[in-house]
């Protein structure tokens, strides 16, 4: 159950960052390296 409900938030996230990054200033590449910085942060945190 854990798993369906990762997978349906990681979609419902990643829909809403596509959806952001066409209107964010900056190119989507300079967001996409912040975004995955900020999701190991999340990560490494969490693991401790």
């Amino acid at each position: 159950m854990a798993i369906r409900t990762t997978i349906g938030w990681s979609l419902i996230t990643s829909g809403i960052v596509t959806l952001l990054l066409a209107y964010l200033p900056f190119p989507s590449v300079y967001w996409g390296i912040g975004l995955l910085i900020v999701g190991i942060l999340v990560f490494v945190i969490r693991r401790d």
